[in-house]
């Protein structure tokens, strides 16, 4: 009795190798060959790119919330005051702040207060929300600068204003320049509440990578802002930044602990928390339409195995009555497939990482050329589209794309061996 030869012989990847170097003379296989690679790697390219681009701009967004905004803030619950008005503000901060300080893993506490103004100068108006704040605390705000384009001196924020990029731009004015401030909740008389008014001088000018933030925010001292607000004593909310917002959720109930009661928690997930649930919608559509993409470009294979298969029912009928098994054909055209599927796995691999890698400078390149059509700060909210490189990305790509090359191959490939050799060589 004949040994069996083991599966995947050197014999089948020589035979499987001969026919995929067909010459177009002898069925155009190999043109087939090549529209199948071609496409398959543009499919996992694809895969790669939009995945990329995914990983980057979640990274951005997160990233530009958690720069200029706290990680969590502690705000009093409303109450009605003895004249009945709805008050949500809380006294006693300064203890507050530090006993939320020492909590661990929390890097900062700082009093807040907050409010609406209309920011103007000369015939330029534009509404802002100012945030009172101590100078140390305001130094600790880790994206005031994360353009690395901020303009003024930092430490004379006790003698003027903050303001955003966004909003010089908006009333045309830089460092040295003065605006002025108008608050409809301003001074109390008796023939009603008078607006307030008041003019600082600008001494720094923020860019925190955030159209929102720069669009519209501006820092005042704690002192000055509680004046301002008539909140003499008071503050709004206590800004709590920790080691790891990622884990925020786990920080939260040491943190009301500290607080006591009377005050409720509000993330940067609870802000933001729609955005990355479609983040993470629009991440699972995007995927599942992308692997299609990749099983239409697999079904390519079945098309050039189905026509190799016609071209060379000859040879195969002649490989049978040597000998070959089943198996053994099977096994030569699973091969013929497989290598289509991998080399063009490979080529969209190094296609979707080369992209990956470069792709900030490509969406640049092309936002210069378009004069700014393709990325508009003002709709998306942050000012540039960076890619990010995730291998766990890479490895689902190669593998959906390397499951469905072989996948499709397996029918055209049992088709071969199942061919019976006297049909096969009837007309030959």
């Amino acid at each position: 009795m004949a040994a069996r030869t083991p599966p995947f012989a050197a014999f089948e990847w020589m035979i499987a190798w001969r026919y995929l170097r067909a010459r177009r003379a002898e069925g155009g296989v190999s043109v087939m060959t090549w529209i199948s690679l071609v496409g398959i790697a543009l499919a996992v390219f694809a895969l790669i790119a939009t995945l990329s681009v995914r990983s980057g701009f979640r990274e951005e967004f997160v990233s530009t919330i958690l720069g200029i905004n706290a990680h969590v803030t502690v705000y009093p619950a409303a109450t009605v005051s003895a004249e009945g008005q709805v008050v949500r503000t809380t006294g006693g901060y300064d203890g507050l702040a530090e006993r939320i300080r020492a909590v661990p893993g929390v890097v900062r506490a700082a009093p807040v207060v907050k409010g609406q103004v209309l920011a103007n100068r000369g015939e330029y108006n534009t509404g802002v929300q100012v945030y009172g704040m101590r100078p140390d605390d305001l130094r600790g705000v880790p994206g005031l600068n994360a353009t690395g384009e901020a303009q003024g001196d930092l430490d004379r924020f006790g003698e003027g204003i903050v303001i955003g990029a966004g909003v010089a731009r908006e009333l045309g004015v830089g460092v040295g320049d003065r605006i002025q401030i108008i608050s409809p909740n301003g001074v109390r008389t008796a023939m009603g509440t008078v607006p307030r008014r008041n003019a600082y001088e600008v001494v720094y000018i923020f860019s925190a990578g955030r159209w929102d933030a720069d669009s519209t925010r501006a820092y005042l001292p704690l002192e000055e802002a509680q004046a301002f607000f008539n909140k003499e004593g008071v503050v709004d909310e206590i800004e709590v930044m920790v080691e790891d917002p990622e884990r925020i959720d786990a920080y939260v109930p040491a943190i009301m602990a500290a607080a006591g009661e009377g005050l409720l928690p509000w993330t940067w997930r609870d802000s933001a928390g729609s955005y990355l649930n479609a983040l993470e919608v629009e991440d699972n559509v995007m995927f599942v339409i992308l692997s299609i993409l990749v099983l239409i470009a697999a079904m390519n294979i079945v098309s050039g195995l189905i026509m190799l298969v016609k071209n060379k029912g000859r040879d195969i009928g002649i490989l049978r009555t040597m000998g070959l098994t089943e198996g053994s054909v099977l096994r030569v055209f699973f091969l013929c497939g497989a290598f289509t599927g991998i080399v063009g796995t490979v080529a969209g691999v190094v296609l979707g990482v080369a992209f990956a890698l470069n792709g900030e400078t490509i969406f640049a390149a092309l936002n210069y050329l378009s004069n700014g059509g393709i990325w508009d700060p003002s709709i998306r909210g942050i000012y540039r589209l960076p890619t990010r490189l995730e291998w766990a990305d890479v490895a689902s790509a190669v593998a959906l794309s390397l499951f469905l090359s072989f996948a499709v191959t397996i029918l055209p490939a049992r088709r071969a061996a199942r061919m019976n050799p006297v049909e096969a060589l009837r007309y030959e």
